[in-house]
């Protein structure tokens, strides 16, 4: 009799081990991305001009969360399941082994010689704060009161006075949204304050539809969280970088807050709020929703910047799932003639860039790459001068067509590398006059 209750425990104890495993998802390992080109000549250095450098190899970064959590505070676990509500926290994320030196980081981070891939490991999480979803935001408990003294220490202690918040796509782990945090708030030259935000992704393509329906979910308790950076964080700007699906929670979530406050004068809105850019890379949702909901908060951000590749494979298979093309792949023949009017209008005079990031005119690129903005050189250099300087197309040396007949596109030019080492320099006198 005892031995077959200890064989029930034990096939508990198993089960629900596995259980916890599916839910998690699949832990694949997550490498630090290429080194931008930009800092790959030693002629710009970002971690030269930071004045708090920790020289690390761990990285510090915040996080938001409606993953439900499981095990302690200080070693929380965040598995696929939804929750209303939000938790805040900071995760430490180490890039390579313990035993690299930041000396040898520094070496990898501004050259592009690489022996080998370059792990990244989430060490450790700290859940500071839950906040219901049923609480007024005027009403913000002790706990999260903490976590946003926390980050706005971090804000003061940093060069760069905006928030980056990065929104992560499908078939994703908190693991590896962390990872790709912290690589980002690596190569700013750790002069950014990263956040990320983790909805409860089902981190496998065979349960794609999950993560729709969680992202869809999620959509009221994301635009709760920018809420809540306006009215309690001290960043200058909000800006965000939605990934793939990530663009499933923030651009319904931006004009769900657009038609909230529709009432309000849009001035005061913007004040409070303070959405500075707003980044799609290769956004995997409907095109016609995506135009719908950019055509009611446009004028609620400093800008909106959709980067797509319109030979995405990734985004092909998904536009067969939804049956639609994706705004990361558009297909232009399912809008009509008035929608067209308005995206030439919106390219042409509004707040929105639309860069076109293809192997024709980007060397080395996989023709289908659905990872440019962080896996390719010259998409990642643009990604971070436009965050760190707020700079559009033109100052960053892109070069455009069709702003005469149709919409205007942006594209990479044959010197890029080049054209982004002159860009840079213009814009850091700019920043010192």
């Amino acid at each position: 009799m005892e031995i077959r209750k200890i064989k029930i425990h034990k096939l508990a104890a198993y089960s629900f081990v596995l259980l916890l495993f599916l839910l998690s998802g699949c832990q694949s390992k997550v490498y630090l991305m290429p080194t931008p080109a930009a800092l790959q000549t030693g002629e710009h250095d970002p971690f030269a001009v930071n004045p708090d450098q920790e020289q690390t190899n761990s990285v510090i970064v915040a996080y938001a969360t409606n993953r439900m959590g499981v095990g302690s505070q200080d070693e929380k676990k965040y598995i696929t399941l939804f929750d209303k509500n939000l938790r805040l926290g900071k995760a430490q994320v180490r890039i390579g082994s313990e035993k690299k030196s930041w000396t040898d980081l520094y070496g990898l981070s501004t050259s592009n010689e690489r022996n080998g891939n370059i792990v990244l490991e989430l060490e450790g999480t700290e859940d500071l704060a839950e906040i219901d979803s049923e609480d007024p935001i005027e009403e913000l408990l002790e706990e999260a009161g903490n976590f946003f003294e926390k980050l706005n220490e971090a804000l003061d202690r940093t060069l760069d006075k905006d928030l980056i918040l990065y929104v992560h796509g499908a078939n994703n782990t908190f693991y590896k949204s962390s990872a790709h945090a912290a690589q980002f708030h690596h190569f700013t030259g750790r002069n950014s304050v990263v956040m990320f935000y983790a909805w409860p992704s089902a981190a496998s393509l065979l349960r794609y539809a999950v993560d729709v329906n969680n992202a869809r979910r999620t959509v009221p308790v994301f635009a709760r969280l920018l809420e809540l950076l306006g009215r309690y964080s001290k960043a200058r700007n909000i800006d965000i970088l939605a990934y793939s699906a990530g663009a499933q929670v923030l651009s319904p979530a931006l004009a769900l807050l657009r038609e909230k406050y529709d009432d309000q004068d849009i001035e005061q809105l913007k004040q409070r709020l303070r959405l500075g850019e707003i980044y799609f890379a290769a956004p995997d949702v409907d095109f016609k929703v995506f135009l719908e909901n950019l055509a009611t908060y446009l004028d609620l951000p400093d800008h909106v910047t959709l980067a797509l590749n319109p030979d995405d494979s990734v985004l092909k298979y998904a536009a067969r799932h939804h049956k639609v093309s994706r705004a990361g792949r558009p297909d232009p023949n399912e809008l009509s003639a008035e929608e067209t009017r308005w995206v030439v209008e919106a390219s042409r005079e509004m707040p929105l860039d639309i860069l076109w990031i293809t192997a024709e005119t980007i060397p080395d690129m996989a023709k289908g790459s659905h990872s440019f903005w962080y896996s390719h050189p010259w998409v990642s250099t643009d990604v971070l001068v436009q965050f760190l300087f707020q700079a559009r197309p033109a100052d960053r040396g892109l070069l455009s067509y069709g702003e005469k007949e149709g919409v205007r596109i942006w594209y990479f030019p044959d010197d890029y590398p080049t054209q982004a080492n002159l860009a840079i320099k213009r814009l850091m006198e700019r920043l010192a006059d």
